[in-house]
């Protein structure tokens, strides 16, 4: 189960229930929101059958810098890496303001003090190895889906009366309004984090795990967030549910699991908290390792390749310090900037890490398409090389196009404003400045651009043991 608890602490059911389902409908009023989650969960799970395929035959910590450079080529697997930096710390570090929000908002005080708390206890936890975090992410979780089950059960108990029908959510209909793009958009960035697994390649025992726990993970919690969202527009009745979702006062998604008992309600708001840590948690040793693999081989400064004890079995310490400390940095700028820490430090964060994770999603599934035979390896499967990559790239091309078309909207940018474009801008730059680095050590450093993607040749190296059962 360790693999797949990663996955799902990462994507943050409970964090998805209260925050991003409820802003999804606020912010684009689209009925049919369950309909609009199986469309997305189908095209990432495409895309996912690729990127995870490429990850278990690679086995790279930094999976997407691997997986690109196995496929495509090693300066387009420098640019995969450095893009990948770039997305994963916007959402880790985007988490530190929803938390600071939330908390400030719960139990009172100044949101980056609240941020900055968490950041401390982020950190110690990750100079230790992922077993440690990965016990106190289980035992979230589980927790945080008990609250999610029941709320399931306390909206489709108790359904609200003269609200429309209660399948409207999965009404073709209803896809026509103008917003579901950004519900889609929205959507892409609730399953971000499921393609976690895919970076323990090194350490897992079974490697075949992590292709069953990126791909059914995708389809777990697309499931999961389907139900969430059909329950939602059930209990408060889905031709008002975006009202309600926009109206500060109506209270969602607390005001439906108050029906059980105010216990919940308070159990829930706990536990809002720790699922944000979680999830900051798991993207912090995701960066690490990226940083830790790709300093191993010299292509970032090698003094982030080395570990908590100097043994084989340690964790990343350099490359956790090195996250913390941009982590506290960036938090610290906006708090002296006075910015909003939901509206702008969250929003813009996290939408450039879903976007970039899409993107890097596209470029998986291409590599898996243009993938030598050594990689695939003997045997391979049509579905997981040719099928599923090629259907997945012309969806997610769709979505792409719907991400970056209603960027204004959901940055509450006022249309028309060129500020949105910053974000596909700052991929793109990336990109280019990661193809261009390789590039230039495959002219003057050769050994060093021989090694690009190989991963080490010992297993286990980072951090420790992983299996399907921790």
């Amino acid at each position: 189960m360790g693999l797949r608890v990663v996955g799902a602490a990462a994507s943050a059911p409970l964090v998805v229930l209260v925050g991003g389902i409820v802003t999804t409908f606020a912010a684009t009023g689209v009925v049919a929101l369950p309909l609009v989650f199986v469309a997305v969960t189908v095209v990432v799970g495409l895309l996912a059958v690729g990127y995870a395929a490429m990850a278990v035959r690679v086995g790279h910590p930094a999976a997407y810098y691997g997986i690109l450079a196995a496929g495509l080529g090693r300066r387009w697997g420098v640019a995969g890496g450095l893009v990948a930096l770039l997305a994963y710390n916007g959402i880790q570090i985007s988490l530190y303001g929803l938390l600071g929000s939330v908390a400030a908002a719960t139990v009172g005080g100044v949101w980056w003090v609240w941020a900055l708390a968490a950041l401390v206890v982020v950190g110690w936890l990750g100079v230790h190895t992922i077993v440690t975090s990965t016990r106190v992410v289980a035992a979230v979780l589980l927790l945080s889906l008990l609250v999610v089950v029941a709320f399931v059960v306390a909206g489709l108990g108790a359904p609200a009366s003269g609200g429309g029908s209660p399948w409207a959510g999965f009404s073709v209909s209803q896809l026509t309004v103008g917003g579901v793009g950004g519900a889609c958009a929205l959507c892409v960035a609730a399953l971000m984090g499921v393609d976690v697994p895919g970076s323990l390649g090194e350490e897992a025992t079974d490697r075949g795990a992590i292709y069953r726990a990126t791909v059914g993970g995708v389809f777990l919690l697309g499931g999961v967030y389907v139900v969430v969202s059909w329950a939602m527009g059930v209990a408060v009745g889905p031709q008002v549910v975006a009202a309600v979702a926009a109206d500060p006062d109506g209270g969602l998604p607390f005001s439906v699991l108050g029906r059980l008992g105010g216990w919940c309600v308070l159990l829930a708001e706990v536990l809002l908290i720790a699922a944000i840590v979680t999830s900051m948690l798991v993207f912090h040793h995701t960066v690490a390792r990226y940083a830790f693999a790709m300093g191993r081989e010299q292509v970032l400064p090698a003094w982030l390749a080395q570990s908590s004890t100097g043994r084989q079995v340690a964790a990343p310490r350099e490359a956790s310090l090195a996250q913390s400390t941009l982590a506290a940095v960036v938090v610290a700028s906006f708090a002296l900037a006075g910015l909003d820490p939901v509206r702008v430090m969250f929003s813009w964060l996290s939408a450039l890490g879903a976007m970039g994770l899409l993107c890097l999603l596209l470029a998986a599934s291409m590599a898996a398409l243009k993938a030598p035979a050594r990689v695939r390896g003997e045997g391979w499967s049509w579905w997981r090389w040719r099928i599923a990559p090629t259907l997945g790239v012309l969806g997610g091309l769709v979505v792409l196009a719907v991400m970056v078309v209603n960027a204004d909207s959901l940055l509450g940018a006022a249309p028309g404003s060129l500020y949105p474009l910053l974000l596909p801008a700052s991929l793109a730059v990336t990109a280019a400045v990661g193809a261009a680095w390789g590039a230039r050590l495959q002219r003057s450093r050769p050994e060093i651009s021989a090694g690009i993607g190989q991963g080490q040749p010992r297993r286990n190296q980072v951090p420790d043991n992983i299996s399907e059962s921790i």
